[in-house]
């Protein structure tokens, strides 16, 4: 009984809290400030941001009930925002592969230590072996921000024991009930340890997701920006920071893009089999041929 009345509790001060933390930018996004920074570290991995962002989900359900349209344009944000994110960071692929036949000829073939790159007398100069890591680090972009849009797009391996055997409407309801007890449980978890496993590595005293708001705040006087800057060996990547962000980020869209899925699911059930893939931006392969080309847009507006 506790636990119901705790949580409907902090549904009601989710409302509060984001009405104090748009009017009191300056308690939490003054990051000259030690104590507001510290409040921004505590409160991006906090119960009550999880219930905030909870309560914003519940008003676009609610709202999306009465009026499905409002529904379908916030669908087409959040997929949005996943297929733009997603659509960008793929091209660091071919970044990627640029960059290693770059090191591969500067250091094989022409024996080059360094490599300089900047215009405009801007030089960054690192050892060969920092760009040669660094690869790692495009590696994890494509992995954790394309995530999201591959989810999108439909592209993940599924493994399926039952779902095909079901109606459609059943397929829907497993969806939501994947959406809301599986991806939304699993990345807020994700972003609430890895939030404070980032600052961690950017700032010290070292945060801990154990501390309370007050006991954070009375470190703040000793508060101070320790950017990590270890490699892995001499003369290496050191910016390995950077994967924490990434981490992150990833929990982030992926949270999104829970919510879309569900908001999806939710659309195709009340509105039945012929809004299965309505408005559903696909990426179409391999149709160069203008008999495919042809059949592929009857097929998405078809689906329209």
């Amino acid at each position: 009984m506790s636990g119901i009345i705790w949580f409907f509790t902090q549904v009601g001060l989710g409302f509060y809290n984001f009405v104090y933390a748009l009017t009191h930018l300056g308690t939490w996004a003054n990051w000259g400030d030690p104590k507001s920074l510290i409040r921004f570290i505590y409160y991006g991995g906090s119960v009550e941001f999880f219930f905030v962002v909870f309560d914003i989900f519940l008003v676009v359900i609610a709202i999306g009930i009465f009026r499905r349209q409002f529904m379908w344009r916030m669908l087409g944000l959040f997929e949005g925002i996943a297929n733009g994110v997603g659509r960008l960071v793929a091209w660091v692929g071919l970044l990627m592969v640029l960059q290693q036949i770059m090191i591969v000829f500067l250091q094989r073939i022409f024996l080059v230590p360094h490599i300089s790159l900047g215009p405009f007398g801007n030089v960054f100069t690192k050892d060969v072996s920092w760009f040669a890591e660094e690869l790692k680090l495009y590696n994890a972009m494509v992995v954790a921000l394309c995530v999201s849009y591959t989810f999108v797009q439909g592209g993940h391996v599924r493994v399926d024991l039952f779902y095909a055997r079901v109606s459609y409407r059943t397929k829907r309801v497993v969806d939501m009930f994947g959406s809301l007890f599986f991806i939304l449980p699993t990345m807020t978890l994700i972003w609430m340890y890895g939030w404070y496993f980032l600052w961690r590595h950017l700032v010290v005293p070292k945060p801990s997701a154990s501390d309370s708001l007050e006991a954070l705040l009375r470190k703040s006087g000793f508060l101070k920006w320790n950017v990590e800057t270890i490699s892995f060996s001499l003369n290496g990547f050191n910016g390995y920071f950077l994967f924490k962000i990434l981490l992150v980020s990833f929990a982030g869209l992926m949270f999104l893009q829970g919510i879309a899925f569900f908001i999806r699911s939710f659309l195709e059930f009340k509105e039945g089999p012929e809004s299965e893939g309505k408005n559903l931006d696909k990426d179409i392969l391999g149709a160069a041929d203008p008999e495919d080309m042809a059949d592929a847009e009857l097929h998405v507006g078809a689906a329209q």
